[in-house]
């Protein structure tokens, strides 16, 4: 059974101030919707008590700048750095909501898909419609997986997220208060990304050895 969630109920009051004029910008309102990535704390670090933590763009940027660094021929760079930047892009309207939340999966997808959408038709669609659907193609191949490309980014998600782990605990001089996030580590699937986490691990038990 589907919820009544509406994205259109989530833009933020200025996009809704500038929708309500007679003559409006689309791609203009749209770039205040991608703002909103930029204020949006990341919601796993808000619930281990980091409240000054990284915003939703931070975490997408260094997975761009990563992404850049990908060694294997067989990869399109440029598509995973596309990947990277619009993979978390409906969490503008849908918050970052994390498996501890009390929704379910299927319903989070079906939030951000219809978020897709909405952005995609609503607002870039109606300037550039080559852009609207290459970010919906990009948007569609991390959630599904469906590209090599997808597959590296997926991994650089949970690597990015696992660097940033590090950062904050070597803050907290603690190695147990975001324990759980070292899990992820497992799900990583390409050798190349697997060689950065052990690399990364060894960093980490160096540290809290010493």
């Amino acid at each position: 059974m589907h919820s009544d969630w509406n994205p259109r109920d989530y833009l933020p009051q200025d996009v809704k101030l500038l929708l309500a004029k007679p003559q409006h910008d689309r791609l203009l309102a749209f770039h205040h919707i991608v703002g909103q990535l930029k204020v949006q704390r990341r919601t796993g670090w808000l619930d281990h008590d980091i409240n000054d933590c990284e915003s939703i763009s931070d975490h997408m940027y260094r997975m761009g700048i990563m992404s850049m660094l990908i060694k294997d021929p067989k990869v399109n760079r440029d598509k995973c750095v596309r990947i990277a930047l619009v993979h978390d892009i409906a969490e503008s309207l849908v918050g970052d909501i994390t498996p501890f939340d009390p929704v379910t999966k299927e319903e989070k997808h079906r939030r951000e898909w219809e978020t897709i959408q909405f952005l995609c038709n609503e607002f870039i669609g109606k300037s550039n419609q080559i852009a609207a659907k290459e970010m919906m193609s990009d948007w569609l191949a991390y959630e599904n997986i469906s590209s090599l490309e997808a597959r590296y980014v997926k991994d650089i998600d949970k690597y990015e997220m696992l660097v940033q782990c590090f950062e904050y605990e070597k803050r907290l001089n603690d190695p147990n208060k975001l324990k759980q996030f070292w899990s992820a580590v497992s799900n990583i699937k390409t050798e190349e990304v697997k060689g950065w986490a052990q690399s990364l691990l060894d960093a980490r038990a160096e540290f809290f050895e010493s």
